[in-house]
């Protein structure tokens, strides 16, 4: 059977127009939820992190931590596996991740003009009008995040990622139904013996992407009749080395017959490959207004293959912890604004699994004392041994690997 994919604006009036193809061609719904769950069974990663990946910006850490790319594999591995079943009708951000090469597959648009979904928003929600104009603002912007990561397409409803378009402010529900099932009548997207091989060939290269990304690797990865390619898109400073590492891992999954690799357009780019070490933190955050001394100690940490990002004040600081969800922060005391005190109860307050390292040059007994009570990993003083610190990194690394191993 063919598969259909529906990835539909907010407030477009698309949950009538599903439920009506549902209704008429007995297809089972599997919604981003549903994919969602069974990504996380599959890798163990919290099904909110795995949303993260599709809805929102990839974190400051991520060129460490390649968080967003295994989480999109294990979907993408979710999303392969799930085609296989008879009558499957995909809904949402998850079906963006059939290849082209499945053809066998109506991917289907629903998306009305602004002031209509504004309107159904002010409607449904009781939002004002500039309050349901922000909400989709802020939905389409996920959507395009998407787009462009899968496809470099900004718009995410550009008509060349779809086989029909919708535009559901301008067509009854029935209507809209009729022409969906309609084209799913047509030739073009049935079944072929080269279309379900392409959809043998998406689980290969599904099952690839995550055994590097177990590994702590990200590269691109495609595969036809057993022979698979990855594209590195980083510049890489050992790239031989690192083309043998990959090809081994790849090249033990059942059912590749060959590794090639080739580099990809973002080779070029200034930013350097790194392997996601899992034996060292790579999501510490440092606040410090002293610019010099924490941009210098972000680089001193990296040269030891630790990910960090800077804050150079409390406000910026928690503003991260929201958004980013670092593991370990490194804390200065006496900062202009909110100080370090007020951002380590903040931190414990709201993100009590944070562990925080004090690092101060000004701190007294006082300090230290106040500090480990309100929860601090660690207290230290500038200026620091940059091994001790980094014993004090991996120890925090530790019991946050052990809290996660116990939970």
């Amino acid at each position: 059977m063919s598969i259909m994919t529906f990835f539909s604006g907010s407030f477009c009036g698309n949950t009538p127009i599903i439920q009506g193809v549902i209704k008429k061609s007995n297809y089972s719904l599997l919604t981003d939820n549903d994919l969602t769950a069974e990504a996380s069974r599959l890798s163990g990663i919290p099904e909110k992190k795995i949303v993260r990946a599709y809805m929102n910006k990839p974190s400051v850490f991520n060129k460490f931590t390649h968080e967003r790319e295994r989480a999109v594999a294990y979907m993408r591995l979710a999303v392969a596996q799930s085609i296989f079943r008879s009558n499957c009708l995909i809904d949402g951000f998850s079906g963006m991740l059939i290849p082209a090469s499945v053809t066998h597959v109506l991917r289907t648009c629903l998306i009305a003009d602004k002031k209509s979904r504004i309107q159904q928003a002010m409607g449904e929600k009781g939002l004002s009008e500039k309050e349901a104009e922000a909400l989709i603002n802020k939905d389409d912007e996920a959507a395009s995040l998407w787009c462009d990561s899968l496809f470099k397409l900004q718009d995410p409803w550009d008509p060349s990622l779809y086989d029909i378009v919708v535009p559901t402010d301008k067509m009854d529900h029935a209507e809209a139904v009729s022409l969906i099932l309609e084209n799913l009548k047509s030739e073009v997207i049935q079944p072929t013996k080269v279309s379900e091989k392409a959809a043998l060939d998406f689980i290969l290269a599904a099952q690839v992407e995550v055994a590097l990304a177990k590994e702590g690797h990200a590269a691109g990865v495609s595969a036809r009749d057993g022979m698979v390619t990855l594209t590195i898109n980083t510049n890489v400073l050992l790239l031989g080395r690192l083309e043998d590492e990959l090809k081994a891992i790849a090249g033990g999954v059942d059912g590749v017959t060959s590794v090639e690799t080739r580099i990809g357009k973002g080779f070029y780019q200034a930013d350097i490959y790194r392997k996601f070490d899992f034996e060292v933190p790579s999501k510490v955050l440092l606040v410090d207004d002293e610019r010099e001394f924490v941009q210098t100690l972000s680089e001193r940490l990296q040269m030891r293959d630790m990910g960090s990002a800077i804050a150079y004040d409390g406000e910026s600081a928690l503003n991260l912890v929201e958004e980013d969800e670092p593991d370990v922060m490194i804390l200065d005391l006496k900062m202009p604004g909110i100080d370090g005190i007020e951002v380590l109860k903040t931190v414990k307050a709201s993100r009590p699994e944070i562990e925080v390292i004090i690092l101060t040059g000004h701190g007294s007994d006082a300090d230290r004392e106040l500090c480990m009570s309100l929860g601090a990993f660690a207290y230290l003083q500038k200026p620091v041994d940059i091994e001790k610190l980094s014993r004090t990194l991996e120890a925090a690394n530790e019991k946050i690997r052990t809290r996660a191993d116990n939970s």
